[in-house]
């Protein structure tokens, strides 16, 4: 019983037989939903989205102040203009506000429609540059930026969470830079204000980054501030229960 429950295959998409190209009378053939189904789950799978996030979306959002609101609109409007936008988009608030939340909706509903997309935090990104000068890791950091270079659209989030020594600066520059230089779409969120009243910390997003980086994503991306109360603590009060977001 076993052994015939192994030799079971799924049964073919009954629109292409499983070819992947379904007929279309007195047109020709266009690509079947099944294969591009397939072709989303494998951007999704390429994303590197962390299982706590899988579930965020523009729907699960929950814009509960006008500040969210707009963030939301703005996120909304980005992927429907998509790929005609200039500019990427960063997001700026304190811990708690949605920020990754958002940023991965957006790579969620882009790669949705076919578009390659990556997620990284920014301290996983350098920790995994560190590990790469290690022989041990049998890695290099060409392979580790290769893709952060060629994906149409990155999210990189707590963008000036890492202390920023001489090397952090290089790293960040010499991404960001790139990304720039091939009009390459980038999407950061960031605890780190451009004034320290009303925020969280004692240091401005330009201390954490640079002057020079700083003006760099001031010409790369449209900046969105999010302004609101710990967005956990908030849905976790209205839906009775525990509820994670960033």
């Amino acid at each position: 019983m076993q052994a015939e429950l192994l030799d079971l295959k799924p049964e073919p998409c009954p629109k292409c037989g499983g070819t992947g190209w379904e007929l279309v009378e007195g047109k020709g053939v266009r690509a079947c939903l099944c294969k591009q189904t397939a072709r989303v789950d494998l951007l999704l799978t390429q994303a590197k989205i962390p299982t706590r996030f899988k579930d965020c979306s523009f729907e699960s959002y929950e814009a509960y102040c006008p500040s969210l609101t707009r963030a939301l609109m703005t996120g909304k409007r980005f992927v429907e203009e998509y790929p005609n936008v200039d500019v990427g988009l960063l997001f700026l608030g304190s811990c708690g506000v949605g920020k990754t939340h958002l940023a991965i909706a957006i790579l969620k509903a882009l790669i949705a429609k076919g578009i390659p997309g990556l997620f990284y935090d920014f301290r996983d990104l350098l920790k995994e540059i560190q590990d790469s000068y290690n022989p041990n890791t049998h890695t290099s950091e060409l392979k580790i930026l290769a893709p952060i270079f060629e994906t149409d659209v990155l999210v990189l989030d707590e963008l000036g969470a890492s202390k920023p020594t001489e090397w952090v600066q290089e790293t960040m520059t010499h991404i960001i830079n790139k990304r720039y230089l091939d009009k390459k779409v980038t999407i950061f969120t960031s605890n780190y204000m451009d004034m320290t009243i009303g925020s969280a910390y004692d240091e401005t997003l330009t201390e954490r980054v640079g002057v020079r980086l700083r003006s760099r994503l001031k010409e790369m991306c449209r900046q969105v501030l999010i302004e609101g109360d710990d967005y956990r603590s908030t849905i976790s009060t209205r839906r009775g229960g525990r509820f994670t977001a960033r």
